[in-house]
């Protein structure tokens, strides 16, 4: 199929890169080779609005902001209910006091990737209050470290355990079906 004799919609729009031109062999007549045109997909900007609309559109869904002591979606109420009162059982706890936030960093990333593994359902994050002008950074770090993109796909939900004290969280992740 040849392609030569098209005219384009729009002749003043600059004209995309040429189509790549593919020389293969006929299966009746090797000695002769046919010259073939690939014609390229146009970019959604060579698209008329039209054409954009009747596109089929991909969503793929996006994991909402974590939030500390706020309900995800996809989260039931009897496990909302005993993770925020504190009934849940805990399977481990990270204790952070004392680390510079980079080496805490670190401990967090293994112990979520250690959690995932061994598929434990709930697990408490200890970071402490802090005292004085410069601390409390891990503290304030934590919520951006679950947002990273390889730890929030294991998150259902972040509370703390005790309203006066919000110097520790509980997590509550996604565990495999046995």
């Amino acid at each position: 199929m040849v392609v030569r004799d098209i005219e384009p919609l729009h002749p003043d729009r600059p004209k995309s890169r040429p189509a790549p031109v593919v020389v293969s062999p006929t299966a009746s007549t090797p000695e002769k080779k046919e010259k073939l045109t690939v014609v390229s997909a146009p970019s959604n900007s060579e698209l008329s609005f039209k054409a954009m609309l009747s596109r089929p559109v991909i969503r793929r869904p996006k994991l909402q902001d974590l939030r500390i002591g706020v309900r995800s979606p996809g989260l039931d109420d009897t496990s909302w209910k005993r993770l925020s009162r504190g009934d849940l059982k805990v399977d481990a706890k990270l204790d952070l006091h004392g680390y510079i936030v980079q080496d805490a960093f670190e401990r967090l990333i293994e112990f979520m990737h250690r959690a995932k593994s061994r598929n434990w359902r709930c697990v408490e994050v200890v970071t402490g209050l802090g005292s004085g002008a410069t601390s409390g950074l891990i503290r304030r770090e934590l919520p951006l470290w679950l947002q990273r993109s390889d730890i929030r796909p294991m998150v259902l939900a972040v509370v703390h355990p005790h309203s006066a004290n919000h110097g520790s969280v509980r997590i509550l992740l996604r565990t495999k079906r046995r």
